[in-house]
């Protein structure tokens, strides 16, 4: 039998390559995305390829955990909300990631639970949707709504707020149609990004039916704390229901400068 290789002196032992700081790292602290990582000899820090692996991590937990309806419903109702529950054409969760359009259309049993609401008309419908992060409705929806019902125009009928399961943007264009409603806005969790797994979508829709498309929407993107705060989405928000019943119209016709929008 062979002797075993003698063990390496410290003097020996390999050396880990120090962190090469980078010359823009002072930027960081403006932004959550990945500039000015450094390196380590030829590759990166092992922070940084940590806090990436955490990163995706998140990503990949907010478009797989299903939403918490009962959580979400009880906190809606506690803040005075009427609340309906509906869901997609998607069986499952996989079936709901292969096919996107099977998110786009009711359930005919969601259908069925819409009509039992007996509404024939009205002026919203707000749809609350896991979209692609159940981790941005949780944290985000009801906060945003919290600071949204005030700043509604003043005698706005308004439908029980839907949340809707394995569902895409163009779900609460058939919602709306279903409730006769003039406006319906989706609430969604938006596709994860790997600093934003927590980003809330607001699709805005004139005269909601099956068929619209993006470009007759509006949108107001990354609302969390992080990014757009909630008292800025909700004035942002009720003030493009305003505009758009005014000119009863939304998405790249409707003339709107989120950065000039005024409630009232």
């Amino acid at each position: 039998m062979s002797a075993k290789p003698p063990a390496a002196t410290p003097a020996e032992a390999p050396l880990a390559a120090p962190v090469i700081e980078d010359s823009w790292s002072a930027l960081r602290r403006h932004t959550a995305a990945r500039i000015a990582l450094g390196r380590s000899g030829a590759s990166l820090p092992t922070r940084e390829v940590l806090a990436f692996e955490l990163a995706h991590a998140q990503a990949r937990d907010a478009v797989l955990t299903a939403l918490d309806v009962a959580t979400l419903r009880g906190a809606l109702e506690a803040d005075g909300w009427a609340v309906g529950v509906a869901h997609s054409r998607a069986q499952d969760h996989a079936a709901y990631l292969a096919r996107p359009d099977w998110g786009r259309r009711l359930h005919v049993d969601a259908l069925a639970a819409l009509a039992a609401l007996d509404i024939k008309t009205t002026d919203l419908v707000i749809v609350v949707s896991d979209g692609l992060s159940s981790t941005a409705v949780q944290q985000n929806a009801v906060p945003l709504l919290r600071a949204l019902r005030p700043l509604l125009p003043e005698g706005l009928t308004v439908a029980p707020v839907v949340i809707a399961t394995r569902a895409r943007v163009a779900l609460a264009d058939e919602v709306g149609e279903a409730l006769g409603a003039r406006i319906a806005v989706s609430l969604i969790g938006e596709r994860p990004g790997l600093s934003s797994p927590d980003s809330l979508g607001a699709y805005l829709t004139y005269a909601p039916r099956v068929g619209r498309n993006d470009a007759e929407r509006n949108c107001i993107s990354n609302i969390r704390p992080q990014g757009l705060d909630y008292d800025a989405a909700a004035r942002q928000l009720a003030a493009l229901i305003g505009t758009a019943l005014h000119a009863r119209l939304s998405g790249v016709k409707l003339q709107f400068d989120p950065g000039r929008a005024i409630v009232g």
